[in-house]
C-alpha cells in the first residue's frame, strides 16, 4: 500500500467518523465551542486537551491499595520482639539525695498544729505548715464543718455546671468577691489548677503573655496550656518589664488584634518578694495589657484585713483583671478562686477546662473558707499577731546569721533563708551541695524540736530540651510562721534554726 492509498484509506475514515460524530445530539455545539476557543484562546484549548488525557489516564490506571500490607508475624517473632523491648521509664529513678531523705521523712501523727506529734512519739515545734492563723484549732471552725457535713454529706458528686453548684458555693464566692471589692468570684475544687485552668481560658494560640521569670509550677503549667507567645522578663524588675512590653508592642503595631496579657504573682512562691503592684498597673493601661495576679501565698496574709497586694499596696483593685488566690492555705479550707468582673467570671464558667470538667468542693470546705474570711475581717488584730511573730523570728535570723539571709518580704508569713553569696563563693557550693547542706541544717532542727522543710521545687520532665526546662529556684530553708505560738516561743524556735545552720555550716569549713 502506497502513500496515496493510505491517505485515501485515512480521510475515508475520518469522512465516516465525522458524520457519525455529527448524528450525536449536541455535537454541532461542541464543534463550535472548540472553534471558537481555538481562535481565541489556543493556549486553553491545549490546556483543556492536557486535563482530558489527564482523566482518561487517571481513570484507565490501574487500582491499588492505600493502607499498609500487614506482615503477618509467627507467635515465635512476637515473643521475640516482646522480649526485645524495653519500656522507657515515666520518671526518673530516684537519686541518692532523695532515698535518703525520703527514709528521714518524719511522719506526723494526728492533726497538724503548732505542736504536732510525730511517729517516733516525740512532740516538736511545727514551723513546716501554712497554719498560719492556727486555724487548724479554732473550734467554732470544727463545729462549723461537721454541722455542713451532716447536712450536705461529704461532696457534690459532680460538676459546678451539672448539679455540682450548692448553695453554700454560691455563698463562698460572693464573700470573696465582697471582701476583695470586685463584682464577682468563681471558685475552683482545686487550688493548683484554679490558675493553670484561668490562664489557657482567655490566653489562646496567637495571642501574648509577659510573664515573670520566677513564676510559679502551676502558673507556668498554664501558660504552657496555653500555647500562647510567651515572652519572659527579669523576675520582679519593672524597668526589664517595660522593655519588653515596648518590644512586644512594637512588634505587633502592623500585626492583627491580639490579646495581651502580664502574669505575676503577689507574693512569689520561690523568692518570698512581693511584686510591685502601683508600677505593674501604670504599665499595664500605659501598653494596653491585662493582668492576672496570682495571690496564691498573699490573699488572707497582706493588707489590713488581708485582702491581699492590692490593700497592702494601696491598689484599686477593680485595676487588676483577674485576681487569682488560694483558699487552702492561710485560709484553711481548699480549692482556689478567680476573682474580677462578670464577664470575666462568667466566661470561666463554660471556657475553664479544670472549673468545667472536676467535681465542685466539698460543702463543709467551702463553707470554712467563708467562715475563715469572716474571722480575718472581723479580727484584724491575728494579722498584727502574725506579723508580730514575723519579726520575731527574722530578728533571730537575719541579720544575726552569718551564713544566711532572707528573701521574703517583711509581712510574709514563710520565710525562705538561702546561704548569703559570700559562703557560696567560698567554698564553691553548686546546686546539689546546697540541697544537701539545707537538708543537713532540717534534720539538726528536727534533733532539736524544731520541724521546719525545705523549699523544693517539681523535677524536670525525663528527656525534655534545655529549651523546654523550668529555671531551677535557689535552694532555700522554708519556715512557716504561726499564731499558735507566743512571741517567746517563736524566738526560741528562731535560736535553734539559727545554731543549727551555724553548727552545719561550721562542718563544712
Amino acid at each position: 500500500m502506497d502513500l496515496h492509498e493510505i491517505q485515501d484509506a485515512f480521510y475515508q475514515w475520518f469522512s465516516e467518523a465525522n458524520v457519525q460524530f455529527q448524528k450525536i445530539p449536541g455535537s454541532a455545539i461542541l464543534l463550535r465551542y472548540i472553534k471558537s476557543s481555538y481562535q481565541d484562546d489556543p493556549v486553553r484549548s491545549a490546556v483543556e486537551l492536557f486535563l482530558f488525557l489527564f482523566a482518561v489516564r487517571y481513570l484507565l490506571a490501574p487500582k491499588y491499595s492505600t493502607q499498609k500490607q500487614k506482615i503477618a508475624l509467627t507467635e515465635q517473632e512476637i515473643d521475640e520482639l516482646v522480649d526485645d523491648w524495653t519500656p522507657e521509664p515515666l520518671v526518673a529513678p530516684q537519686t541518692a539525695f532523695e532515698e535518703i531523705e525520703n527514709e528521714k521523712r518524719p511522719v506526723i501523727v494526728g492533726p497538724t498544729g503548732p505542736k504536732s506529734k510525730l511517729s517516733n512519739g516525740r512532740t516538736v515545734t511545727n514551723l513546716a505548715s501554712y497554719n498560719f492563723y492556727n486555724f487548724v484549732g479554732n473550734e467554732t471552725l470544727k463545729e462549723k464543718a461537721v454541722q455542713t457535713l451532716r447536712t450536705y454529706g461529704v461532696g457534690p458528686c459532680g460538676p459546678p455546671g451539672f448539679y455540682g453548684t450548692q448553695d453554700v458555693h454560691m455563698k463562698t464566692e460572693a464573700d470573696v468577691a465582697s471582701h476583695l471589692g470586685v463584682e464577682s468570684c468563681i471558685v475552683y475544687a482545686q487550688s493548683f489548677s484554679t490558675i493553670s485552668g484561668c490562664i489557657p481560658a482567655f490566653s489562646k494560640r496567637g495571642d501574648i503573655i509577659v510573664a515573670d521569670s520566677a513564676l510559679n509550677y502551676s502558673a507556668r503549667k498554664g501558660v504552657q496550656i496555653s500555647r500562647s507567645t510567651v515572652k519572659w522578663f527579669e523576675h520582679n524588675n519593672m524597668k526589664d518589664l517595660e522593655q519588653v512590653l515596648q518590644k512586644v508592642t512594637k512588634e505587633q503595631m502592623k500585626k492583627p488584634l491580639t490579646r495581651r496579657f502580664i502574669i505575676t504573682e503577689g507574693l512569689f512562691e520561690t523568692t518570698g518578694d512581693v511584686v510591685d503592684l502601683p508600677k505593674l498597673v501604670e504599665l499595664k493601661l500605659k501598653y494596653k495589657f491585662r493582668i492576672i495576679l496570682d495571690e496564691t501565698w498573699s490573699y488572707g496574709v497582706l493588707g489590713r484585713t488581708g485582702r491581699g497586694v492590692t490593700e497592702a499596696q494601696n491598689v484599686d483593685p477593680t485595676q487588676v483583671d483577674m485576681i487569682i488566690g488560694n483558699l487552702s492555705g492561710p485560709l484553711c479550707a481548699a480549692g482556689g478562686f478567680c476573682a474580677g468582673t462578670e464577664e470575666v467570671v462568667s466566661h470561666q464558667r463554660l471556657s475553664s477546662a479544670s472549673y468545667t470538667f472536676s467535681a465542685a468542693l466539698p460543702a463543709m470546705l467551702a463553707t470554712t473558707a467563708s467562715e475563715t474570711i469572716r474571722l480575718i475581717q472581723e479580727s484584724p488584730e491575728i494579722l498584727a499577731q502574725l506579723r508580730e511573730n514575723i519579726k520575731a523570728m527574722r530578728s533571730q535570723l537575719d541579720p544575726r546569721s552569718d551564713w544566711v539571709r532572707c528573701t521574703s518580704a517583711t509581712d510574709n508569713p514563710i520565710l525562705l533563708l538561702v546561704l548569703k553569696q559570700d559562703a557560696l563563693t567560698s567554698r564553691n557550693f553548686g546546686q546539689k551541695e546546697q540541697e544537701w547542706i539545707l537538708q543537713e541544717v532540717v534534720d539538726e532542727c528536727l534533733a532539736n524540736g524544731v520541724l521546719i522543710t525545705r523549699l523544693k521545687a517539681m523535677p524536670q520532665p525525663l528527656g525534655a530540651a534545655v529549651s523546654a526546662q523550668s529555671p531551677q529556684p535557689q535552694p532555700a530553708l522554708k519556715i512557716c510562721v504561726t499564731t499558735g505560738l507566743s512571741k517567746k516561743e517563736t524566738e526560741k524556735a528562731g535560736v535553734v534554726i539559727r545554731h543549727a545552720i551555724t553548727k552545719i555550716m561550721t562542718k563544712k569549713r
